[in-house]
């Protein structure tokens, strides 16, 4: 009985039906087979789920980030970037990869980010003699890994399904990111030599200093993200909030790039992102209802703990789980499916739910670099106007490095608890 609403999600998902509908399908299957309750219990939780307030930032950033895409402020990032790594071989490569990351403090969002970056630097590095393929797989692995670098919205899930501190989570990101993005600008020096990739320019600091000062607009959203969050004097919610009035007023009033129908089409862009999100989350408040009520996180517990109590073999299988999960559902709704089953058993052997919450942050980034459900490789893909397969073959090295961070990040707790630890809180 515990692997049959498992079986039934994974089936509909397989006929193409939405995962926000299939959530709930399932239960109701299962209420109307077992005739425990009412079915009137699944629109009761259908709201209650959607209506909590940490869950707003969500619609809030996606917002943020979709304003950043067309106002110029993604842009400016990238020419910043690029003036600081640009000297170096292949430094365009690292220029993506560096530009994604702090256009993640803003969006939250892998898919965001890799639309906002790879429009700009896809068709740059074609014109500069990188293989196609080549460039949408570093904006691709680069997106999944900036997932990691808070604010983000898979982190905001989770912490909402632990019953954690979305603000100790989002510092619990910082390590672990810059060590991923560390890696990838490592493997892409190494394609720059054996490709033989240009040179941008030589290192300006008087170029440096042009450029920053031209994204001062820009860097201030992040810079009121984190000032408020660490602060105190804003949830996150609140700076999500911030967040898209500042993207608004620097698009439109100071860098004049944001018209009156560009503005339409990201709310109406965003609008359908959120509901698409929102759905999932709704969903899994009634899943996560049957779950509870049929105790079947602490059977799943018993079930792993009868067969082995290390704690780092443990991790290392459910590392495999969510990474597999993360091969065919959206990582909303891979946290929201799985998480609820697996935090008794995460609480059993000792290991923080904070630290646990990046291990399935990163795990699902690596998820998402592999079909058949690949949202970030098959945007990037798009951007590049090339068959998605193309993009998997050129990337996937920087998807076994991802997987390696992993790796890190799981056995080595201190990359994710060692800021939070040191911040009185």
């Amino acid at each position: 009985m515990e692997w049959l609403i498992l079986g039934i999600v994974i089936l509909l998902t397989v006929i193409n039906v939405p995962i926000g509908f299939g959530l709930s399908i399932s239960v109701i299957l299962l209420l109307f087979w077992k005739a425990t309750a009412s079915l009137s219990i699944v629109p009761l939780n259908l709201f209650s789920g959607a209506s909590s307030f940490p869950l707003l930032a969500i619609p809030l950033f996606i917002l943020a980030g979709g304003l950043m895409e067309t106002s110029g402020i993604s842009l400016r990032l990238v020419n910043m970037a690029n003036s600081m790594v640009g000297f170096i071989r292949g430094g365009l490569a690292m220029v993506t990869v560096v530009a994604t990351m702090i256009q993640s403090e803003i969006s939250g969002s892998s898919v965001a980010d890799a639309a906002a970056i790879g429009n700009v630097v896809i068709p740059a590095m074609e014109k500069r003699g990188y293989p196609r393929a080549l460039s949408a797989a570093i904006v691709s692995n680069a997106a999944s890994a900036a997932i990691l670098i808070p604010p983000s919205i898979p982190m905001i899930i989770y912490a909402w399904m632990a019953q954690i501190s979305v603000a100790k989570l989002f510092f619990a990101g910082f390590l672990p990111g810059f060590i991923a993005c560390g890696a990838m600008m490592a493997l892409c020096y190494y394609y720059a030599r054996k490709y033989n990739l240009p040179v941008e320019h030589k290192f300006s600091i008087r170029q440096v200093g042009k450029t920053t000062l031209d994204a001062f607009w820009a860097l201030s959203i992040p810079i009121v993200i984190w000032g408020g969050i660490f602060l105190g004097i804003a949830t996150a919610t609140e700076v999500a909030a911030l967040a898209v009035l500042a993207a608004f007023i620097i698009g439109v009033f100071i860098y004049r790039e944001l018209p009156t129908h560009e503005t339409v089409r990201v709310l109406k862009d965003s609008a359908g992102q959120t509901a698409v999100v929102m759905l999932i989350v709704a969903s899994s408040a009634v899943l996560g209802w049957y779950l509870t009520s049929e105790q079947i996180p602490q059977k799943f517990a018993r079930m792993i703990l009868d067969t082995t109590s290390n704690k780092y073999l443990i991790l290392f299988f459910l590392n495999i789980f969510f990474f597999v999960a993360g091969m065919f559902l959206h990582s909303a709704a891979a946290i929201i499916l799985i998480v609820p089953i697996v935090m008794p058993l995460i609480r059993q052997i000792g290991v923080d739910p904070i630290h646990f919450g990046i291990i399935v942050t990163i795990n699902l980034g690596v998820g998402q670099q592999t079909p058949p459900v690949a949202t970030v490789l098959f945007i990037t893909a798009a951007i590049a106007r090339i068959p998605f397969w193309e993009v998997f073959k050129a990337g996937w090295p920087f998807t076994v490095v991802l997987a390696l961070v992993t790796l890190l990040v799981t056995y080595v707790p201190w990359i994710s608890l060692g800021l939070v630890n040191m911040i009185q809180w």
